[in-house]
């Protein structure tokens, strides 16, 4: 039997997964010409334009909050498979090979997050979403950092763990602000 945070969590990731594949479509792998840092930096973006929101209560572009925590799951992915894909992969890759891969990475994530559920006991239910914004700010800072540093640091998980922690963080918040719905 299914809890409420894998129903809850299944769900955001199939809307994230359609849309994904929906742009798949459209654009093909176009995002296979990022390197690791563009994709850190356009998650920047991503984090800091719902931050602002947050601040200022109000936005002036037609995407929300939620649209931009759905780009960081997908970004995040992006990052992942990025870092899996072997190096000699083609840009152009075919849309049931990215959707296995875009399956194996969320696969991977969502075996940790039930992992970390059942150690820290769901304490992210009890977090406000703008200080799950902060932290995936805070967790994009450290990326930035240890991409700066070319992977050479002396205690960090390295961005893997980032990209991971970040992709559920997003997750955390959707499933928030729909339950405030």
């Amino acid at each position: 039997m299914q809890t409420q945070t894998q129903q809850e969590y299944d769900q955001v990731i199939e809307q994230c997964r359609a849309l994904f594949l929906a742009k798949t479509h459209d654009y093909g792998t176009a995002w296979r010409i990022l390197r690791l840092p563009s994709v850190t930096d356009q998650l920047y973006i991503k984090a800091q334009r719902i931050r602002s929101i947050q601040e200022k209560g109000t936005q002036l572009v037609a995407d929300g909050v939620n649209e931009e925590f759905i780009a960081i799951i997908n970004y995040c992915v992006i990052a992942l498979m990025q870092l899996h894909l072997p190096a000699d992969s083609p840009q152009d890759l075919p849309p049931t090979e990215v959707a296995a891969a875009y399956d194996r990475e969320i696969q991977a994530n969502r075996d940790l997050l039930f992992a970390k559920n059942h150690d820290y006991g769901e304490a992210w239910r009890q977090m406000r979403v703008p200080s799950i914004t902060d932290i995936i700010l805070m967790k994009l800072h450290r990326t930035k950092q240890i991409e700066d540093l070319e992977g050479k640091t002396y205690v960090s998980e390295g961005v893997e763990a980032n990209y991971r922690d970040m992709l559920n963080y997003a997750v955390f918040a959707l499933i928030k602000l729909e339950g405030e719905k």
